[in-house]
C-alpha cells in the first residue's frame, strides 16, 4: 500500500497490524524518521530494535532476510530498522520478500529516495508492505504538529509559541518533540494536569531562537560566504550545537532548494516563485533573501552533488561520532568553497 504525507497518520494504524515491511522515503528525512518511530510505537510487540545500514545490506544482500527470521538476542520479539541511501537495500529487500517462514517487522528509512525508486516500486503494490513519502514541511504544518504534541503532553500554548518552537527546531519535528518533552518535564505537565506555556518557560528550558541556532551557519555555508565561516564554526563549538542536528538542518535546506528549483525550472523566475511560496506560507519571510541567494548558487547537477555530499557526511558522522566535529568542519568548509562566487 502507498501513503502520502497527508494520509499517513490515518493509514499507519491499519498498516502496523497488516504490514511487515515499511519503506519511508522522500526529501524530508526528519519526517520519514518520525514516521518510522510512530509505526514502531503502534506495533503489537515491537521488542528489541536491530539497526542495519543500507551499505551493509548492499554488501550482503541476504543479511536482511536472515536477520528478520532469526531469534532475538534476548529471546524476545524484535524489529529491524534500516537506514539507507537511495536503493542501497533493493537486493536485500527482494531477497527478504522471497524468503519463507515468519519474519519480524522491517522498517526502512531511505534518504535520497522517492516513491518512484526501484525499492518503492517493489513494495508499493503489496498488501503486506507500506510505502510513504515525506516532503519538507512548511512553518504552518510544523507549528500545527507542535500544538498537537503539546496537547498530548498536557501543555497549553498559543500559535506564536508553537511557531517559535517550530522555527527554533529548524522545522525538524524530532527536535520540536524534544523541546515539548523538556517543557512538559520543566512545568510538571501531563494530560491530567495541563500547564500553560509562556515565553519565560520557553527560555528557561533553553529553546533558542532561530537566529541563535542552526540557520546562520547554514546560510553562510550555502551562500559561499567563506569570510564568515570561521566565526560561525567557532559559534557552533561555543554553543555546543549537536553536529548531526546541524547537518539535518543543512539536509532540510537542501531539500527545500531542490523543491523550489523544480518549481522554477531551468529558466524560471526565482524571485517570482519565492514570492508565491511566501504568500502561501510555505517559506518564512526571514528566509526570502537567503533562499534567493542559495538558489543562484545551487542548481541542477551542482545541487544534486550537494545532496549527495550531505548524505555522505551524515553517514560519516553517525559511524565516526568521536570525530564528528572535525568531519563536520571539513565538510562544511568544502561546501562553502564550492558555493563561493568565482572571482
Amino acid at each position: 500500500m502507498k501513503a502520502t504525507q497527508r494520509d499517513f497518520d490515518s493509514a499507519v494504524g491499519r498498516a502496523a497490524k497488516q504490514c511487515s515491511v515499511f519503506y519511508f522515503c522522500g526529501p524530508d528525512e526528519a519526517g520519514a524518521s518520525a514516521a518510522a518511530r510512530k509505526t514502531i510505537s503502534l506495533l503489537d510487540d515491537p521488542g528489541e530494535c536491530v539497526e542495519l545500514s543500507g551499505a551493509a545490506l548492499r554488501k550482503d544482500p541476504v543479511l536482511l532476510g536472515d536477520e528478520a527470521r532469526s531469534g532475538s538476542l534476548f529471546g524476545t520479539s524484535k524489529h529491524i530498522l534500516v537506514r539507507a541511501s537511495g536503493d542501497e537495500a533493493l537486493d536485500a529487500v527482494g531477497n527478504h520478500l522471497l524468503g519463507s517462514g515468519d519474519a519480524c517487522p522491517v522498517l526502512i528509512v531511505a534518504t535520497s529516495a522517492t516513491d518512484k525508486s526501484r525499492t518503492a516500486k517493489l513494495l508499493a503494490d503489496r498488501d503486506d508492505a507500506m510505502v510513504a513519502m515525506f516532503w519538507p514541511p512548511d512553518l504552518r504544518s510544523v507549528s500545527g504538529s507542535v500544538r498537537m504534541m503539546a496537547d498530548s503532553a498536557g501543555l497549553q500554548l498559543n500559535g506564536d509559541i508553537a511557531e517559535r518552537i517550530a522555527r527554533a527546531a529548524g522545522l525538524d519535528v524530532r527536535l520540536a518533540q524534544s523541546e515539548i518533552d523538556k517543557l512538559a518535564l520543566y512545568l510538571d505537565a501531563s494530560p491530567q494536569s495541563p500547564r500553560n506555556v509562556d515565553v519565560d518557560a520557553l527560555e528557561a528550558i533553553g529553546a533558542k531562537a532561530e537566529d541563535d541556532g542552526f540557520m546562520p551557519v547554514v546560510n553562510a555555508v550555502l551562500a559561499g560566504e567563506t569570510n564568515k565561516l570561521q566565526a560561525e564554526l567557532v559559534r557552533v563549538r561555543e554553543l555546543a550545537i549537536n553536529p548531526v542536528g546541524l547537518l539535518l538542518a543543512f539536509e532540510r535546506r537542501a531539500a527545500q532548494l531542490a523543491q523550489l528549483s523544480a518549481k522554477i525550472g531551468p529558466r524560471g523566475d526565482i524571485n517570482g516563485v519565492i514570492q508565491s511560496e511566501k504568500r502561501a506560507r510555505r517559506i518564512f519571510w526571514k528566509d526570502e533573501r537567503d533562499l534567493s541567494i542559495q538558489l543562484r548558487r545551487w542548481r541542477g547537477k551542482k545541487l544534486d552533488r550537494l545532496v549527495a555530499k550531505l548524505v555522505g557526511m551524515h553517514r560519516d558522522l553517525l559511524s565516526n561520532s568521536q570525530s564528528a566535529d572535525l568531519l563536520l568542519t571539513q565538510g562544511l568548509t568544502e561546501i562553502a568553497r564550492a558555493a563561493a562566487p568565482r572571482r
